[in-house]
């Protein structure tokens, strides 16, 4: 989402620290650009203004001390403001020390607050929370289906358990029955699905304030689509207004929109951002961190994130007889290699994964050919291989090589592509 945005914060803090000496007119250039490209990107203009008089204001301070390295100290007052203004510090769920922590989810319809339910709930579930599901949708066709179809992805219950249990019956005595068997069936969490609208009205808002005060929810978390930028601010002030937010989950992160709303959402609203949406799978649900965001946005990477990911995804007991395979005196073959690839792909999108690193120029990165679509094309190859050619490349001829070729689906040069490549990757293991 931050592409754009981050090649071009990155280009005018290149200029900044390139110089050995800043003024005071520098500094002003410098905001003006800045200034200009958080509105481009579509951050409130009140957020905006604030921001960059904040970043004047102690910017103009340390260049008039002659520090060292005013253009890193300008660099690192802008990662600071941009951290504050999407949060400060990473903000977790709140969960009751009694009984079940109930939560309520609100938005608009088309924000992905089902999908975001089965999400939380599955993060949640790793985290040994015991969570259950509530579906208090009566409105939407085929809401309490689409949801209790997730459930049974992810392994949550889903309440009512019985879709004959809530017909007749209005959402509020629909949401006690079903938190009664959430109780019954000991969810330690409760993620309440509410009804969206296509716009935010009276009765949808007197809904929301009944159940709230029915409930006493431990956490009102908005979900506001990242896509539609000032919208979501103003949704968000609405939602706040009328029912009263504990955070906010931004969904469609990975998409191509220019930012504004993960940017402007806190400063307008006060509500802390606690998870973002970075895809379609149940696992791409992230934990919000203000100063980790604030790094990705100026190009400085996410290296936790990486490592959490990595964690999270890769099998420690393979990764271990990989090292051990490249260490040895044949060292990896291609059926390793595969292991190794699959393991990649665990970790999500390669452009994602790459977006972590440090020094990784943003626009750099937009225009890489990192293709996913490529690794699995190597995944195909691979596997139209023999167990025996797999173990030893050296025996694949033409005939073979051509085979393989078409098992595969792909050109015999990918073939030879790829094996010259994997020759080269066995040499510097070998060598590290």
């Amino acid at each position: 989402m931050f592409t754009a945005l981050a090649s071009q914060l990155a280009a005018v803090l290149k200029r900044v620290t390139g110089r050995g000496v800043l003024s005071e007119q520098d500094v002003t250039e410098a905001l003006r650009e800045i200034r200009r490209h958080l509105l481009e990107a579509d951050v409130s203009f009140e957020v905006t203004h604030g921001f960059v008089e904040r970043v004047r204001e102690r910017a103009v301070a340390a260049v008039a001390l002659k520090s060292v390295s005013p253009g890193q100290q300008v660099v690192k007052l802008v990662r600071d403001e941009i951290a504050a203004l999407l949060g400060g510090t990473k903000r977790g769920l709140d969960f009751a020390s009694v009984g079940p922590t109930v939560m309520l989810l609100v938005g608009l319809q088309g924000s992905g607050k089902t999908t975001t339910a089965a999400k939380l709930a599955r993060r949640l579930k790793l985290e040994q929370k015991a969570p259950g599901l509530v579906a208090a949708d009566p409105y939407r066709p085929a809401a309490a289906e689409q949801l209790r179809q997730l459930g049974e992805q992810i392994g949550v219950p889903v309440f009512p358990g019985n879709e004959q249990t809530g017909k007749g019956k209005g959402v509020e005595a629909l949401v006690r029955d079903a938190l009664r068997e959430a109780e019954r069936a000991r969810c330690r969490t409760v993620i309440v699905d509410t009804a969206g609208r296509l716009q935010i009205d009276a009765a949808m808002m007197d809904e929301l304030k009944a159940l709230r005060a029915a409930l006493s929810p431990r956490e009102v978390l908005l979900v506001a689509d990242a896509m539609t930028g000032q919208d979501a601010v103003r949704i968000a002030r609405g939602f706040q207004e009328g029912v009263g937010l504990t955070g906010v989950i931004l969904t469609k992160l990975d998409g191509d929109a220019r930012g504004g709303a993960a940017l402007s959402i806190h400063g307008v609203t006060g509500t802390p951002i606690k998870y973002v949406g970075v895809g379609e799978k149940p696992d791409a649900l992230e934990p919000f961190d203000p100063v980790r965001m604030a790094g990705r946005i100026l190009g400085q990477g996410d290296v936790v994130a990486l490592v959490e990911q990595a964690a999270a995804t890769v099998d420690a007991e393979a990764a271990q007889r990989l090292e051990q395979k490249a260490r040895s005196k044949h060292g990896m073959d291609l059926a390793d290699f595969l292991v190794a690839l699959k393991q990649m792909q665990a970790m999500g999108p390669l452009k994602h994964v790459l977006g972590l690193l440090p020094g990784v120029n943003a626009k750099a990165l937009a225009a890489a050919p990192a293709d996913d679509r490529r690794l699995k094309h190597v995944e195909a190859i691979v596997l139209s291989m023999t167990p025996a050619e797999r173990a030893d490349p050296s025996i694949l001829n033409g005939s073979r090589r051509l085979r393989i070729a078409k098992g595969a689906g792909r050109s015999v040069q990918d073939v030879n592509r790829l094996l010259e490549q994997f020759q080269q990757m066995r040499k510097l293991l070998k060598r590290i």
